[in-house]
């Protein structure tokens, strides 16, 4: 007999974590390296950008190349925990 497989995170949940912090919702999904990969590229591209800009660019355009990680790896998580979450509906019936 088979154990019923547990209720994975609400996608918009997952979402909500990775609109937070860079990597959190990876680690909601089951995916701590890849969220580890996000957080680590986040941070060392924003300091990259941050060290190449002058002190008269804005925090965002200084820290600019992090932000694009980090941008990319939101609708990422969003979309594994979606697939997750129809898989386990699916197979639920």
């Amino acid at each position: 007999m088979t154990t019923p497989a547990r209720e994975p995170w609400n996608p918009y949940a997952v979402l909500a974590f990775a609109l937070l912090m860079p990597g959190a919702g990876h680690v909601a999904v089951g995916q701590p390296q890849r969220g580890f990969g996000f957080a680590f590229f986040s941070l060392l591209l924003a300091l990259v950008s941050w060290h190449t800009t002058t002190p008269e660019h804005s925090f965002i355009g200084r820290s600019a190349a992090g932000l694009f990680v980090w941008a990319i790896s939101i609708p990422d998580a969003y979309r594994l925990a979606r697939m997750k979450y129809e898989l386990w509906r699916k197979n639920r019936r």
